[in-house]
């Protein structure tokens, strides 16, 4: 007689467990070949790592710029904006232009950058030349000092020169300047080329310092003054430093926002900077989202521009005045 193996109790139940448990086994087996390979061959896992960063920073660099772009696409008054326009229409880039004087918000940024940069550049490359090349009494503090001032919150400086420029205040508590510089480019340039001083000294005094001294003695020598060594023989062997000075100076004063906002007034001819442009299309009843968005692609190409000519200037410069020769 036949026994049913179903209905006996001893019989085996076969679930597919087994499958599962072989599933797990190879896939801990791929990961362990996966990390003996890796360890074998790290270069390998740089290659991931790299490719996974990359994909990160592109995300999150990228991302905001194509919104943007996005933005500019939709219908005015659109608020429920697709991940993918439906059309592209570049009208929004053109009416910037139209409807509030745009070219010159972006010009009075681009003057104020321009003007703290060279003034920077001047003025640090003598202070570089001095901290890097040349022994006195007092050098270390006074690098000390301009390091704690890089550090110091603009801020808090805000009142009190928004008091000296309005001739309230003596400047210093010696001096009234003779005229009110509130309003005027002098307001943004003046504390704008202090507070990037500091930063552009420190980058400068490295690359002067790696200068071989015989390559100015010879200058010397043939009657160069040291000022005229400094811009004929120092300075054009440091290029890769002053160009990354001046680049990181022009940069930051073109997007700074707070006293360039601060210090002007609300219209172009007032010497507002671009952050006003992108601020005037927002009314008390109406926000032109679209054309803010077209406003603000529009004052990053020259930034953008700038960094991609000069991105090897950046880098070089970045590098070399981190060794020490």
């Amino acid at each position: 007689m036949s026994i049913d193996a179903r209905d006996h109790e001893d019989a085996e139940v076969f679930d597919g467990s087994g499958d599962d448990a072989d599933d797990d086994g190879d896939n801990k087996s791929r990961v362990a070949r996966w990390a003996d390979d890796w360890i074998k061959h790290p270069e390998k896992a740089y290659a991931v790592m790299l490719v996974f960063l990359g994909g990160v920073l592109l995300t999150t660099s990228l991302f905001p710029l194509y919104w943007l772009f996005n933005v500019a696409m939709a219908a005015p008054g659109q608020t429920d904006i697709p991940l993918f326009p439906a059309t592209v229409d570049l009208t929004a880039f053109v009416q910037v232009f139209q409807q509030v004087p745009f070219a010159r918000f972006m010009f009075n940024s681009l003057f104020y950058a321009f003007t703290v940069t060279v003034f920077v550049l001047l003025v640090g490359s003598l202070a570089g030349y001095a901290f890097g090349r040349l022994e006195f009494r007092g050098k270390t503090p006074l690098l000390f000092s301009l390091l704690v001032l890089s550090f110091f919150p603009p801020a808090t400086l805000f009142i009190p020169l928004f008091r000296a420029f309005n001739q309230q205040v003596p400047m210093l508590g010696l001096f009234t300047l003779p005229v009110e510089l509130y309003g005027t480019p002098g307001a943004v340039v003046t504390p704008l080329s202090a507070f990037t001083m500091p930063l552009a000294i420190f980058i400068l005094t490295t690359f002067y310092g790696q200068i071989p001294d015989g390559l100015e003695e010879a200058a010397r020598v043939e009657g160069t003054t040291r000022i005229g060594a400094l811009f004929r023989v120092i300075m054009p062997l440091s290029a890769p430093g002053v160009a990354t000075a001046g680049i990181l100076t022009f940069i930051t004063v073109y997007t700074e926002f707070f006293f360039s906002y601060l210090m002007t007034g609300n219209s172009a001819a007032e010497w507002a900077p671009v952050v006003d442009g992108v601020l005037a299309f927002q009314t008390q009843y109406t926000v032109r989202y679209d054309l803010q968005a077209a406003a603000s692609l529009i004052a990053i190409v020259p930034v953008a521009i700038l960094v991609v000519v000069a991105q090897d200037k950046i880098i070089s410069g970045l590098t070399q005045g981190a060794l020490k020769e």
